[in-house]
């Protein structure tokens, strides 16, 4: 066999590999992260211990190296809502004589949607801790991650050269690896949110309701929405009142895994034809030269 017959072989052989691995089903090992979901760190926040002093703001930038960001009158770091600056802010609900605070940041889905769209595996959810978080070394700046999250979480830096997704990481790099806690739930003064793993925080919130049913609402918000979150909510107030959207009990991300998965099928075989035929093209001068 000629040398050019043999590296033809080894070509087609590597490349027919590759595509039908990537033109395999993958739906049913995308919804298993790795763990048990009881098991994943979460928050709990309750909204009616909440003071709004905004404690948790200020740690979570400082833990996590954000700047400030100022509003239209020039206060130092006065931020509106969730930005590229901002993965953690405190909201102020008022109608007539009610009013509450709220919690916003990454909710960090049991099966998260902006995990399953991104086509390069750049937003990834840790298997042991469940902590939904992005790889810079494989962003490709789609930005699909934005517009497939249903609670409208990652921000893109639009004014930066090599710009980041930015959101609550939980503190993975930050405070929860250097304290074994979230800034956040660190530094909150009335104990409004704490920390723990989802299924503790799940049992605590209904003990909640079940010791004290006048007070809240009769329902766990985070419990089922998506497929369930990590980040649970307490609160006297209707949720949606208080900016959390009205979601179905199933995850997107099953949807969206579907539509990828047809596409990687329907792109596979015409990538792998075009690899055979720029091979036999564009080598096959060099290799009836080395003949």
């Amino acid at each position: 066999m000629g040398k050019v017959d043999k590296k033809r072989r080894d070509f087609l052989k590597k490349a027919s590999v590759a595509v039908g691995v990537a033109a395999l089903p993958k739906s049913a090992s995308a919804r298993v992260h790795g763990g048990d979901p009881n098991e994943y760190y979460g928050m709990l926040y309750d909204a009616t211990k909440c003071i709004g002093c905004k404690t948790c703001m200020v740690a979570c930038k400082r833990a996590n190296h954000l700047p400030p960001e100022p509003d239209a009158s020039g206060l130092h770091d006065a931020p509106e809502d969730l930005s590229a600056r901002t993965v953690n802010i405190i909201k102020l609900y008022r109608e007539g004589d009610k009013f509450s605070f709220i919690k916003r940041q990454c909710m960090h889905c049991v099966d998260p949607t902006c995990v399953s769209v991104c086509p390069v595996g750049a937003m990834r959810k840790d298997p042991k801790t469940g902590i939904v978080y992005w790889d810079s070394s494989r962003c490709i700046g789609c930005r699909y991650c934005m517009m497939a999250c249903p609670f409208n979480i990652p921000k893109f830096e639009w004014d930066k050269a090599f710009p980041h997704i930015v959101k609550c990481f939980l503190c993975k790099d930050t405070n929860l690896k250097e304290k074994g806690i979230p800034a956040c739930c660190e530094v909150c003064p009335t104990g409004a949110v704490i920390f723990g793993k989802r299924g503790e925080l799940l049992e605590e919130a209904k003990r909640r309701i079940r010791d004290n049913p006048g007070r809240y609402i009769p329902r766990v918000y985070g419990e089922n929405e998506v497929g369930g979150t990590q980040v649970l909510y307490l609160a006297s107030i209707d949720f949606a009142k208080l900016g959390l959207p009205k979601l179905t009990t199933e995850s997107p991300a099953e949807f969206s895994r579907t539509i990828h998965h047809g596409i990687y099928k329907s792109v596979a075989p015409p990538l792998f034809a075009f690899g055979i035929l720029y091979y036999l093209l564009f080598k096959k001068e060099d290799g009836e030269r080395e003949e």
